[in-house]
């Protein structure tokens, strides 16, 4: 049976995106997990040359171990969509053009579904997957995934995204959040296995 590593002391986090910095800092903190971005490390970004979220996600997280000497945490997630073959998938952010759009990436899934003559709500099942790794330097991984289903609806509703919630709401833990969004659920399982409260 393969036993969990424990993380402890400083991480590297394998994102140049301020807004998934944060949100990793955030989830980290209450495990006393000192967080530095490989952005602010100024490693390079590989290549994400995987065919899965899982792939990609682990990529990320060897890189970044293997140029900072530090244990590296990488995600990786996006939009699946049965109607579509599984696209957007591993390129859900490609979907939002240069800028990552969110709602022009909508748009075009939209204007795909229709194609696909899927309009009826039992034809739209999705789900937002993420893939979690944590990569040590000398070569010990520990990989998590997680999933929110749903269907999609046209037009979008509100402003905010996933039901209307808050991005707390979405991605915090409890007791401050539901802790439903699909990195979120990816992260409890990390977290179980690898972490410990302070």
């Amino acid at each position: 049976m393969n036993r969990h590593r424990h993380l402890t002391g400083r991480v590297v986090i394998a994102t140049h995106n301020p807004g998934k910095l944060a949100e990793m800092r955030d989830l980290l903190a209450p495990y006393g997990i000192d967080a530095v971005s490989a952005g602010e490390s100024n490693l390079p970004e590989p290549e994400e040359t995987g065919t899965t979220f899982a792939a990609n996600a682990r990529i990320k997280a060897q890189a970044a171990a293997a140029a900072s000497g530090l244990t590296a945490f990488a995600d990786d997630s996006g939009l699946v969509v049965d109607a579509l073959g599984g696209a957007p998938g591993i390129y859900s952010a490609r979907w939002g053009g240069p800028e990552k759009d969110f709602r022009m990436a909508m748009n075009k899934v939209q204007t795909e579904l229709v194609a696909a003559g899927a309009t009826a709500p039992e034809r739209r099942r999705a789900r937002f997957v993420a893939a979690l790794c944590l990569a040590w330097p000398d070569g010990h991984l520990e990989e998590f995934e997680a999933t929110a289903e749903g269907t999609l609806v046209w037009p979008p509703r509100g402003r905010r995204g996933f039901g209307e919630m808050s991005a707390e709401q979405k991605h915090g833990l409890p007791p401050r959040g539901l802790g439903l969004s699909h990195r979120a659920r990816a992260f409890v399982l990390l977290a179980q296995a690898c972490l410990k409260p302070q």
